[in-house]
């Protein structure tokens, strides 16, 4: 196995397929992340969940596998994703059940913590009978996948991301006060809500893993990842929950649009504190499948992000602050010079005027460069020289975003990039050993720290 351009700092296995990050949780002072995990080989299928967990967010262990697919039983064809939440004092997953004959149609089925008094939760006993074996009668289904629970005035409701035959997307509610019982209550928003047909377009025909975050204003944002028959993109809506006449809820979008506007990012799980909401998303490799195959690894899950509105109604996302446990005692970098970058750093940018940063140099000269210009309005992300593998090529990434700094976490083949925190991108890039990783700045007045992250330890 070739751990070149492997991220050290980030959650994944320690070898094979990862995708889906599913069901954070915190648990007696630790932090829980499951993830879609195939540990017989680097590519998607027979898929269990992983677990690592973490006192702060950058320190992470991993744990045993927490769920198998059960021979003979509803999830015999893989445990997909779903959610953690606090059953009356016992951690119990919420997760999607695969048969071999699924067709898109997934069950809901229940786990539930062996000790809950185990704060590091590493056995889990699923439930041998599925607590909805399908999707409503009538409505004509053809997508059903990925429970997720939140509590909303008292009471405890569930999402599970649909598809119609007609090719519209859609959120279904459910009541489950009860784990054991849930009720149909309705759909909870479709691809036919203006805001969200504006914002996403109509090339979806399921949105998947539906997340609900109350942020601390009081709004809520519902992330959702755009299925057209792939996995294509990520969005989000802004707005309120009301209660609608039929007992159960309706989102009532205000605004929305792309959550990650890079091309290697799906399937955001949303983990709901007291004073926060934190989002992971997975980060599919952007190269060749038999590249993949060679290296024996797949996937990596993105640093720990918060997820805010802001006063004037936009979306805010930043890194999460524990992000900075990882940084060496001093920067590398504290001015704008040509300095070599590390294998894994966090770089903070500000500028008044355009300036242009170059990250990696090719032998031939080519540059991989993020421009800020806050005089335009614009960001830019220029891989062109890196291609990589999909329906989206490497041509220029152009955000339109009056930022006036950039944070840049960069982890082994992961770029993560920040725009002021209104904006995010997510791309791999793979160097070569011949490329040369320094940093160049080009412009005035601008201001630039930068810190080696250090060796991970195990906490």
């Amino acid at each position: 196995m070739s751990l070149a351009h492997a991220p050290r700092f980030r959650v994944r296995p320690p070898a094979h397929w990862v995708n889906d990050p599913n069901g954070p949780f915190r648990w007696r002072g630790r932090y829980h992340l499951f993830y879609q995990h195939n540990p017989e080989a680097p590519v998607h299928g027979n898929i269990h969940w992983g677990h690592a967990s973490s006192p702060d967010l950058a320190h992470w262990t991993h744990h045993p596998i927490a769920l198998t697919p059960a021979p003979g039983g509803p999830d015999e064809a893989g445990c997909w994703s779903g959610c953690v939440v606090d059953d009356d004092g016992v951690p119990t997953a919420v997760y999607t059940g695969i048969d071999h004959h699924h067709s898109g149609l997934g069950a809901v089925c229940l786990a539930r913590a062996a000790d809950p008094d185990d704060a590091t939760l590493t056995e889990w006993k699923a439930l041998p009978e599925p607590v909805l074996s399908g999707p409503p009668e009538g409505l004509d289904v053809v997508m059903f996948r990925d429970p997720f629970v939140f509590r909303h005035a008292g009471h405890r409701w569930a999402l599970v991301g649909a598809g119609h035959a007609d090719g519209t997307p859609s959120v279904l509610l459910y009541d489950c006060d009860d784990l054991a019982a849930w009720r149909f209550a309705g759909v909870l928003l479709d691809g036919n809500d203006p805001v969200a047909a504006d914002a996403f377009g109509d090339k979806a025909v399921g949105w998947e893993c539906p997340q609900l975050a109350l942020t601390p204003g009081g709004a809520w944002v519902l992330v959702l990842s755009l299925w057209d028959g792939d996995p294509c993109s990520t969005g989000y809506l802004t707005g309120l929950l009301a209660d609608d006449a039929e007992g159960g809820l309706r989102f009532e979008a205000g605004a929305g649009g792309r959550l990650d506007h890079g091309r290697d990012f799906y399937a955001p799980a949303v983990l709901q504190e007291p004073d926060r909401a934190l989002l992971w998303g997975w980060s599919w490799e952007a190269r060749d499948p038999a590249e993949v195959e060679r290296a024996g690894w797949a996937g990596v899950l993105t640093a720990p992000r918060v997820l805010d509105v802001t006063a004037d109604g936009s979306l805010c996302l930043s890194p999460a602050p524990e992000l900075a446990l990882l940084r060496a005692p001093e920067p590398f970098v504290t001015a704008p010079v040509r300095t070599p970058l590390p294998e894994a750093y966090d770089l903070e940018v500000t500028a008044s005027a355009p300036v242009n940063l170059s990250l990696l140099r090719s032998e031939s000269g080519d540059e991989l460069t993020v421009r800020l210009d806050p005089e335009a309005g614009t960001v830019t992300v220029d891989r062109s020289a890196w291609p990589r593998v999909g329906r989206e090529g490497s041509a220029p990434l152009v955000l339109r975003t009056p930022a006036r700094s950039v944070r840049l976490l960069v982890d082994g083949s992961l770029l993560e990039l920040f725009a002021d925190d209104r904006s995010m991108v997510t791309e791999r890039v793979y160097r070569s050993p011949s490329d040369v990783a320094e940093l160049t700045v080009t412009g005035e007045g601008v201001a630039v720290t930068g810190w080696a992250l250090v060796p991970p330890t195990h906490g």
